[in-house]
């Protein structure tokens, strides 16, 4: 079978595979291992001031005296433009490239955080409130345009082999999840140090210097094909993917619900301070990146790509579905201990997590085909935007009615949805241009 280029007609000499005049394979897979790396080095600049700018808002309107339906109230532009943004960033990235939408998502990242310094402590609750709010909508959008245009680019340059694919995956979703656990107690630390406005302006400075790298160093045609002409043919994707996306909802619903502000505001009220808070979020996000980029060697690889790694992603939802649920019984009974026992069960929730989250990442690239592999990826993670919303807007909710073991009711009704989603999963590869997936 003639191998695909990854990037399309249009997107200059191919990431991958022989070239027709003769060109090296090992060159091209070099050239495809050094923009994986660049776009990776990136993201992780960009996801360690996204993580500190979440704990910063979080810690900063908690002291101020906030509800729980605030806190939660004040991420949720951010988290519904990302529905928007990953729809509309996968469609500009397969038509204008990487490299511009990366570019963009960090210079409009950088425009959230001057617009969010420029906030006042004389204005009025309401006005700050709407502020923080448009701020963090701009910031939502940066998120997922860089992370679409990102994830993206694994596609382009790992091509459809799948133990290569399957490993860059995880390692780039797992060390991102890391520098983002980073920048949670980066921002605990910053807020506590330098004060809210003074973290602002110098996250922004930060990425100032990643951006210059990404103008400098990503090529520019990376990941350039022929868009979508229609909303009709950008929403027309195959059932492996709408399953996909259906099951990330409910899997990122349910991290969310608990993750946003039910489990940070349960420790702080439990005695904790804003910097063994960070410290905890810190530590679980990082050691959750850890698992993720170990996934490869945990879930068994299949030569088709897909006939272990279903089975494996509906078995470790399941066994996720679980840990809420018993959670949720001992918060009711009121055990010794309680937020020991808490952070001992999120541990156990962050690993059987992870595994998910790194199979379900690994498993869209595998059903996506290569030309518009950037849409189907915007297309899938527009549904992970939409899974944190709705976390996001229950997690202030439930804990405002019911506490903590009210979010972790609601985290295990969404996992078993998500659980029910994936038994649905095909092990076999549509017939419509995806290619054959080898084991590498």
């Amino acid at each position: 079978m003639k191998p695909e280029h990854p990037q399309g007609p249009s997107a200059g000499p191919p990431q991958a595979g022989p070239h027709p005049r003769g060109g090296s394979t090992g060159v091209a897979a070099g050239r495809g291992a050094r923009n994986y790396a660049i776009v990776t080095a990136a993201y992780w600049g960009f996801t360690l001031s996204d993580g500190a700018l979440r704990m910063l808002v979080l810690l900063h309107f908690y002291r101020l005296g906030y509800s729980p339906f605030t806190l939660a109230f004040l991420f949720l532009l951010y988290e519904a433009m990302g529905v928007v943004a990953n729809l509309i960033g996968g469609w500009l990235a397969t038509r204008y490239g990487i490299k511009r939408m990366l570019t963009v998502g960090l210079f409009t990242e950088i425009t959230g955080f001057l617009l969010m310094s420029a906030l006042s402590p004389t204005w009025s609750v309401a006005l700050s409130v709407a502020w923080v709010v448009g701020a963090q909508g701009i910031c939502g959008v940066a998120k997922d345009l860089t992370k679409t245009a990102s994830k993206s680019a694994i596609k382009a340059t790992a091509g459809d082999a799948s133990g290569q694919l399957f490993k860059w995956v995880a390692f780039f979703t797992g060390s991102k999840n890391a520098m983002k656990g980073v920048g949670f107690f980066l921002g605990g630390v910053l807020l506590q140090w330098l004060g809210f406005q003074a973290a602002l302006w110098a996250m922004a400075g930060g990425l100032a210097l990643v951006f210059i790298g990404v103008v400098s160093f990503v090529p520019p045609l990376m990941g350039k094909s022929k868009a979508s002409k229609s909303a009709k043919e950008l929403f027309a994707k195959n059932r492996g993917i709408n399953l996909l996306a259906a099951a990330r909802v409910a899997l990122f619903g349910a991290r969310d619900v608990w993750f946003v502000v039910g489990v940070p505001v349960f420790l702080y009220a439990s005695g904790w301070s804003f910097t063994m808070v960070s410290a905890f979020v810190a530590l679980w996000t990082i050691g959750y990146g850890l698992v993720q980029a170990a996934a490869p060697a945990i879930v068994r690889r299949s030569d088709d790509g897909l006939s272990t790694e279903v089975p494996a992603a509906r078995w470790w939802s399941a066994l996720l579905a679980v840990v809420p649920m018993g959670l949720a019984v001992l918060v009711a009974m009121q055990v010794p201990n309680l937020e020991w026992v808490v952070v001992a069960g999120l541990g156990l929730f962050g690993v059987a997590f992870a595994v998910n989250s790194s199979v379900h990442s690994y498993l869209v690239l595998a059903y996506a085909g290569s030309e518009k592999a950037a849409e189907d990826v915007g297309f899938y993670y527009a549904a992970n935007a939409l899974g944190r919303f709705f976390g996001t807007l229950l997690s202030g909710l439930l804990y405002q009615w019911g506490g903590l073991m009210y979010a972790l009711i609601g985290s295990a009704v969404m996992l078993t949805v998500c659980w029910l989603v994936t038994l649905a999963l095909p092990v076999t590869r549509p017939g419509s241009g995806l290619g054959s997936v080898q084991r590498a």
